[in-house]
């Protein structure tokens, strides 16, 4: 896969996993958990911007973008409550509104945080990738 077609993947499921969040209602996750949910977002249309000119720097941009959000939505929802940046699906309340289509679209953006974040590391420069000159 290449890294267009893998971004599309990645912003399909951010965007379905955003509608959970407005269909839960934005009120229903903690303000640090909001804030990073829109850097997050400001990261992806970077990215995607930068997917869609060829930028040399864009293989990396998706490394960190893909492999950051897996994490970070792990680490957010799929592990029981432990700190501000706690939106735990796993011992949420009735008044969270965790539904079925909470757990597919979170655990669909992981996985398409990891293919973005492995096609990324496959087309990125590496160190040594160049001929040494001396």
């Amino acid at each position: 896969m290449t890294l267009r077609p893998a971004t599309a993947v990645f912003v399909g499921a951010l965007l379905l996993h955003l509608i959970d969040h407005l269909r839960r209602g934005l009120s229903a996750s903690p303000v640090p958990v909001q804030f990073i949910g829109n850097t997050q977002l400001v990261l992806a249309v970077a990215t995607v911007v930068l997917v869609v000119r060829r930028t040399p720097t864009a293989p990396m941009w998706a490394v960190a973008l893909g492999f950051g959000s897996a994490i970070g939505f792990s680490l957010s929802h799929l592990v029981p409550e432990w700190g501000p940046i706690s939106d735990s699906f796993v011992n949420a309340g009735e008044a969270a509104g965790i539904t079925w289509y909470s757990w597919v679209t979170a655990v669909a953006e992981i996985g398409a945080g990891l293919l973005l974040g492995s096609v990324g590391l496959r087309l990125a420069p590496t160190r040594y990738s160049r001929v040494n000159p001396s």
